[in-house]
């Protein structure tokens, strides 16, 4: 396949940036839309010039990492990760935009780079279980409910890729932040941190500048790991309970 791509290139933080469109030939339906993206900067380091910088690590659709916009939504045309999206969903001469996510809490470093380090000062803030010191405890000391363990496990699949905030209107992180927030408050290991940890993850979000929800919903779309759209309401729900009783 042969295609146009406008790339959002930006040399650092401090720099404007803008879309630059480069012609790309021999691209092959099976490439991953990274490997096309290594594809189009091999030829530009064989020109002399830059190579585009994007985020990446395990291309196994599991780190989160490699996350862009592409056409106008998060990840690309298909509910997954940008390493597991297949150039078999474009056409020959299709013309991509690739920009990096959007999000005033998601500054960007370079070219299609953005500081995510929002999400670690989040998670910093509560997302954690009280750990007894000794030898590891028996596997089975503690019963966890089949419905409560199944939920733990649904939100636990978040991978932090901010897909969900580059996906909304507002830049909120409520979907992320609800997904470890309900991870661990619906097992009995995170009952100690129950009330601090939604208060204080909450609080967080808001201190990085995030936007406020107005459940328009696209957060749930966007998401390549299915985090479904309760998520809000149960934090919700978990952020009321802990109000009143620290009050």
């Amino acid at each position: 396949m042969k295609l146009t791509l406008r790339i959002w290139r930006q040399r650092d933080a401090d720099s404007a940036g803008a879309m630059t469109t480069y012609e790309v030939d021999g691209i092959s339906e099976d490439m991953s839309f990274l490997e096309m993206l290594d594809h189009l900067n091999e030829e530009l380091i064989l020109a002399g010039d830059e190579p585009v910088a994007f985020d990446h690590d395990c291309r196994e659709g599991i780190c989160g990492a490699c996350g862009m916009v592409i056409n106008g939504q998060a990840h690309g045309p298909e509910r997954t990760t940008t390493c597991q999206l297949h150039m078999r969903h474009f056409r020959d001469g299709d013309v991509i935009d690739v920009e990096p996510w959007r999000a005033a809490a998601f500054p960007v470093v370079k070219d299609l780079v953005v500081d995510r380090s929002a999400f670690d000062r989040i998670i910093g803030a509560g997302g954690y279980v009280s750990v007894p010191t000794g030898a590891a405890p028996e596997a089975h000391a503690t019963p966890v409910p089949k419905e409560a363990a199944d939920l733990a496990f649904e939100h636990a699949e978040c991978i932090g890729c901010g897909a969900c905030v580059a996906a909304c209107p507002n830049g909120s992180a409520m979907l992320f932040t609800s997904a470890k927030v309900v991870h661990l408050n619906v097992l009995p290991q995170g009952a100690p941190e129950r009330e601090s940890r939604v208060l204080g993850m909450v609080s967080a979000m808001d201190e990085q500048g995030f936007g406020g929800c107005t459940n328009t919903g696209e957060c749930a779309v966007a998401c390549p790991k299915g985090i479904p759209l309760s998520a809000i309401g149960t934090m919700n729900r978990e952020y009321l309970r802990a109000s009143v009783k620290r009050r």
